[in-house]
């Protein structure tokens, strides 16, 4: 029977099943993109929603697991030798699940470097941009009068939907016919900029034909639409 109780998180947010994977997450773009990867790679795993919208990464057990207070996080009793491995960033985590179950990642090396480059390209592009988009398109950043900090979003959402959609020109996914975490890392990124923050005619979202048909594929596969609800809402 594996052990959590030295990981602080364990006492808020008790495990049933210790020995699997326990993910702390929310159903967000950054937050699906872990449950997406552990439904389709089929790891058993524990599921425990953090409530964001009550500021729940920030009490002193889930910044035990995660300093900067950001969801997901997981906990893997059965890490690397055999010991608990605690990680934060969902790209750190996608890139581990991948390494760890020979998945979702290729083999030849040329291509898996290939693959972690558009897994960054999320990280650093595509999820602060279009994060910022939907702040000022739907949120708060609505009531600011000055809109230049909205067209400068919207502006470069549009810049990285061109680079996305060139990138898929004939392809299925977005390394050629093999389903990858880069595909995982930015489906819910791209769903979320269209439905959540209301943006699809913002961005022109319909002219990037091979997003489009992309984002189409990727939302039928059964386990994203798994991940997309996991952890449930409270």
């Amino acid at each position: 029977m594996s052990d959590l109780t030295p990981f602080p998180i364990s006492a808020r947010w008790p495990a049933k099943y210790p020995e699997r994977i326990q993910l702390y997450s929310f159903p967000t773009p950054n937050g699906v993109k872990v449950s997406i990867a552990l439904e389709e790679l089929d790891l058993p795993y524990e599921a425990h929603a953090i409530n964001i919208g009550k500021n729940e990464s920030w009490t002193p057990e889930f910044l035990s697991l995660n300093p900067n207070g950001k969801i997901p996080a997981i906990l893997d009793p059965n890490g690397p030798g055999g010991k608990p491995l605690a990680l934060f960033e969902s790209g750190a985590i996608l890139l581990y699940l991948a390494e760890k179950t020979g998945r979702l990642i290729p083999a030849d090396r040329a291509r898996y470097y290939e693959t972690i480059q558009w897994v960054f390209f999320q990280m650093a592009s595509v999820g602060p941009m279009f994060g910022q988009l939907g702040f000022f398109h739907k949120f708060a950043g609505r009531e600011i009068a000055d809109k230049r900090p909205l067209e400068r979003y919207r502006d470069e959402s549009r810049r990285l939907l061109g680079v996305l959609d060139q990138r898929l020109e004939g392809r299925k996914w977005i390394m050629d016919d093999d389903y990858t975490i880069a595909d995982i890392s930015l489906l819910g990124w791209v769903r979320n900029l269209i439905g959540f923050y209301e943006a699809r005619d913002l961005v022109g979202f319909d002219s990037f034909k091979n997003v489009a048909a992309w984002l189409e594929r990727g939302l039928a596969r059964p386990a994203v639409q798994a991940g997309l609800n996991i952890p449930a809402r409270p």
